[in-house]
């Protein structure tokens, strides 16, 4: 997945009007029930960090009936820090795997220094952060699900000038409370998500002294985009 091209910011912090049209939101052309109609405007009017830029991107159209995505990148000049995906799935009919009608997928990822990559204790840290993130919110989600992963890239023989680079994956799911109407709090959601993606590329947290924010160190100097 390439990392997130262009800021959908209206230069308030919030994100532009999106352009997508209900057949873009999956449904077979049908119009999208209400809910989630409601869901995704709570996305489009989310108010980001400054550090961060998003951009809507094609959904998958097998997960759910309905389905809206978009991509992030913590940016520093013209580098990014870290990258990731959102995907928020809706059946109307409901999902017993989910247990409800909304569903919340997502991949983040940065870069890291080999000797952090190593830390036995690595993955259960990165799954806190997630957890801590939306529960920091006040959020309520069940049948959290997902894995992290450790990669490690080696540079031989016309490419051996080139440092051993470690990246750390997060890929999770989860199910959004609902609230009245059926309507889960996506904006609160995509925020929290957004605190996750922070961390992950070694950002202070946004709001100082949150004793369930773990600081990142030794991250890898910023990747060029």
């Amino acid at each position: 997945m390439a990392a997130a091209q262009g800021r959908l910011s209206d230069g308030t912090g919030g994100m532009d009007e999106a352009k997508d049209t209900d057949a873009d939101l999956g449904g077979g052309g049908t119009a999208p029930p209400l809910p989630f109609r409601t869901a995704v405007e709570a996305l489009r009017g989310a108010r980001l960090r400054p550090q961060i830029e998003a951009e809507t991107t094609p959904a998958p159209k097998r997960l759910a009936p309905y389905a809206y995505a978009l991509e992030a990148a913590v940016v520093d000049g013209d580098q990014d820090l870290a990258d990731g995906r959102l995907v928020l799935l809706h059946d109307p009919a409901g999902h017993d795997a989910w247990r409800g009608t909304f569903r919340l997928v997502t991949l983040v990822r940065a870069e890291l220094e080999p000797e952090m990559a190593a830390d036995p204790l690595l993955p259960e840290v990165c799954w806190s952060w997630l957890t801590g993130a939306l529960e920091a919110r006040g959020l309520t989600y069940g049948e959290p699900s997902g894995t992290v992963t450790r990669a490690s890239s080696h540079y031989f023989g016309g490419l051996s000038e080139r440092p051993a680079a470690s990246q750390i994956e997060i890929r999770a799911s989860w199910t959004p409370g609902e609230g009245a109407g059926g309507v889960p709090d996506a904006a609160t959601h995509l925020m929290s998500w957004c605190d996750l993606l922070a961390q992950v590329a070694g950002l202070p947290p946004a709001a100082p002294g949150d004793a369930s924010v773990v600081t990142l160190p030794q991250r890898r100097g910023p990747q060029s985009r």
